[in-house]
């Protein structure tokens, strides 16, 4: 048995958790833009920050449960007004560009790809090598994950700036050449990136299957759970 899983904050429960408020705030940030309402919004953000702070939430940090009081009494006080909508904003253009920047970043000279880092583990808790063909293979799909993630922080930061009538550009006075409603902003910065991201991660698995036939792992469900079974430290490394 892995024991790093049971460092706080990493266990099972911790796990579920994570799982939860990850596909909460989809859930919550679609009812706030159907319904307008900025409480709705406030609870999704809520939810990212409980997300966020998880670990050290776990851990017992004075300062992390100091942070979270102090972002629900703000986020609260916020739900109240317009600003709470605009924030909501936020998290589809910020959190795809942070991890497009770790993907990227590790491509730097002297860095291993993220995905090389991966793979390699994965390889060597199976006592399998780790091919030069297999190398460029990840260091290719390193960077075609930063694509991605970072066109859809784009594709986002466009619709933040046309939303009407909260949106970024109609804040400052600025009519959108090309306008959209809470909900279809919604809709595709909520709904359509999640369905993007498991379409693309989807397509890349099955062109690794055929151009790596021999592999660690069963299937796509024994590759994420193999992944989870790196331990907590491992993802802290890999994501410093």
């Amino acid at each position: 048995m892995n024991m790093a899983s049971h460092e706080p904050g990493h266990g099972p429960l911790a796990l579920a958790l994570r799982v939860i408020l990850l596909l909460a705030y989809p859930v919550l940030s679609h009812v706030a833009s159907l319904r307008n309402e900025g409480m709705w919004a406030a609870a999704a953000l809520f939810g990212l920050v409980l997300l966020c702070l998880l670990e050290p939430l776990a851990r017992r940090r004075p300062l992390a449960w100091a942070g979270l009081l102090a972002s629900g009494l703000l986020l609260y006080w916020v739900g109240a007004s317009a600003w709470a909508w605009m924030l909501l904003l936020a998290p589809p253009v910020v959190f795809p560009l942070l991890v497009a920047w770790g993907f990227a970043r590790s491509l730097l000279p002297g860095q291993v790809p993220l995905i090389g880092r991966i793979v390699q583990a994965l390889y060597l808790r199976a006592g399998m090598p780790v091919t030069e063909a297999l190398e460029r293979y990840t260091r290719r799909l390193t960077a075609a994950w930063a694509m991605v993630l970072s066109l859809l922080a784009a594709i986002n930061l466009v619709l933040a700036m046309s939303a009407v009538p909260n949106g970024l550009l109609a804040a400052f006075g600025i009519q959108p050449w090309w306008p959209v409603t809470h909900e279809q902003w919604s809709w595709c910065a909520n709904i359509a990136d999640w369905g993007l991201i498991g379409g693309f991660f989807a397509l890349e698995y099955a062109v690794r299957a055929k151009l790596f036939p021999k592999r660690p792992y069963r299937n796509a469900v024994d590759f994420v759970r193999q992944m989870g079974q790196l331990g907590p430290a491992f993802w802290r490394d890999l994501l410093r």
